[in-house]
């Protein structure tokens, strides 16, 4: 992760542009998969798990074709720029917090959700202190990583209650995966405070660790 003070520029694109509103129904989507889950076996309501799952992965797969449609169309923006990581951070921080409630996450893999919130928590509050500094964090493919590999781990959990018949130990992987996703979520966040903490001492741009 590098940092690099820029100035900051103002891109004319509308905010109902196809990359902004795809963004804003991926953060619509959030309370919604939330409910479905939260409700889900409450007098045999199983199927809002189909749909709970349905929801995630289009909200999911939704991160990949707002930032591509931005760079084909030409239409990026600060406001997406803003957005895409909010939303993101919204929709895995949220489903964490129902699957625990509803006790897909359990035992020790209460750890690896702890990681990934408090590592989420972390990098918030860093890109907050450093935009006021009018440093930009830029984010890297490892980065970009861990979160696909924590949307696959939940969706796999998500899943697991209606597919385990079919694809039995299911949940059993998307824990793993949620393990795997937490490693590299706590290697990142490292590489955000390692980098920010170098600037603020020095105000030079700090090596990769």
């Amino acid at each position: 992760m590098t940092l690099a003070a820029q100035p900051r520029r103002g891109l004319r694109v509308s905010t109902l542009s196809i990359p902004n509103l795809i963004t804003y129904g991926r953060i619509l989507a959030v309370p919604a998969v939330a409910g479905l889950i939260a409700f889900a076996d409450s007098g045999g309501a199983s199927w809002m798990w189909w749909w709970a799952f349905a929801m995630f992965a289009a909200a999911s797969i939704s991160d990949y074709f707002d930032g591509m449609l931005a760079r084909w169309f030409n239409e990026q923006s600060e406001l997406g720029r803003m957005l895409d990581p909010i939303a993101d951070k919204l929709l895995v921080g949220v489903v964490l917090l129902v699957l625990v409630a509803k006790q897909i996450i359990v035992g020790w893999s209460l750890a690896a959700a702890i990681i990934i919130l408090s590592r989420e928590i972390l990098v918030s509050g860093l890109r907050e202190y450093l935009a006021g500094l009018a440093v930009k964090m830029h984010v890297t493919s490892l980065a970009k990583g861990k979160t696909a590999l924590q949307l696959i781990a939940l969706g796999a959990m998500i899943a697991g209650p209606f597919a385990e018949p079919l694809f039995p130990g299911l949940r059993a992987v998307g824990l793993g995966l949620l393990w795997a996703s937490a490693v590299l979520t706590a290697y990142t966040g490292y590489e955000y405070l390692y980098s920010a903490l170098k600037h603020a001492t020095t105000g030079d741009e700090a090596p990769k660790p």
